[in-house]
């Protein structure tokens, strides 16, 4: 199997011709390897022929005698502007039927990567702040989980990390896919910091799903109707580990 993450949008670059060499190989090779993402592929592929089929000729059509240019000079039109409008109308057009092909056949969106998306790209914004990473410090425990489990509608479980050398160092309340998500920063004792997010996700049970895109990785899981995203360095032994033990640690708080 091989690891290389790609996207919805590399999906659709590759379909239009608009990756480069190396990377446009890369996702042939997951497509050999991800039936799902290679029927999709097809599909929009299918639809772009059959639009390029249906209206390919209007572009290889003759200037009507009323357009040309001559005739235009001999009536004082500007031709500039009759040109310039033309293209607008051509891109608008094409513009159109492109993004209209592409929405029929595009399935609907999959909850691993909407969720795996949400959380590192929070992770990104977040994970930087010095003075003002979360809304409510981890020394205010009891209040952030009552706080965050009334904005989700479901007994939010905080994990500790400490046996790992992390500490809690807050969380916040944040939009997600389906309504409000949780999201909990760690930080260990060389600064190095993971964060935890927690959604609704109608779904079945998953296992622990890693992803990676450049530096860093995740961790996805689901069980009920939660989701859940570790995200820090793209180590996957390492970030691995990390969701065990905050998956371990947050079946305890349940039981309690």
């Amino acid at each position: 199997m091989t690891d290389v993450p790609v996207t919805q949008e590399e999906l659709h670059a590759h379909v239009d011709g608009q990756l480069p060499a190396d990377r446009a190989a890369a996702v042939e090779r997951w497509l050999a390897e991800h039936p799902d993402d290679l029927a999709r592929v097809n599909a929009w592929r299918a639809q772009a022929e059959a639009v390029r089929a249906r209206y390919g000729a209007v572009a290889n059509e003759p200037v009507p005698a009323r357009l040309s240019l001559d005739r235009l000079a001999r009536t004082g039109r500007s031709w500039r502007g009759f040109a310039a409008a033309a293209a607008v109308m051509a891109f608008v057009i094409g513009g159109v039927a492109g993004w209209m092909a592409r929405g029929a056949a595009a399935p609907a969106p999959n909850p691993v990567e909407l969720v795996t998306s949400d959380a590192m790209e929070a992770h990104r914004l977040y994970v930087v702040e010095v003075r003002h990473p979360v809304e409510v410090p981890g020394e205010e425990q009891p209040h952030l989980v009552q706080w965050l489990s009334r904005r989700l509608g479901y007994p939010v479980r905080i994990p500790d990390l400490h046996t790992l050398g992390f500490k809690l160092v807050g969380g916040r309340l944040l939009p997600g896919p389906t309504g409000a998500a949780a999201f909990f920063m760690y930080e260990g004792s060389a600064g190095e910091r993971y964060t935890l997010y927690c959604a609704r996700a109608g779904g079945r049970d998953t296992a622990m799903r890693y992803n990676a895109a450049g530096a860093l990785g995740a961790v996805y899981w689901a069980e009920g109707n939660e989701a859940c995203v570790m995200t820090g360095e793209a180590n996957r032994e390492r970030l691995h580990k990390v969701a065990e033990t905050a998956y371990t640690g947050m079946e305890r708080a349940s039981s309690k």
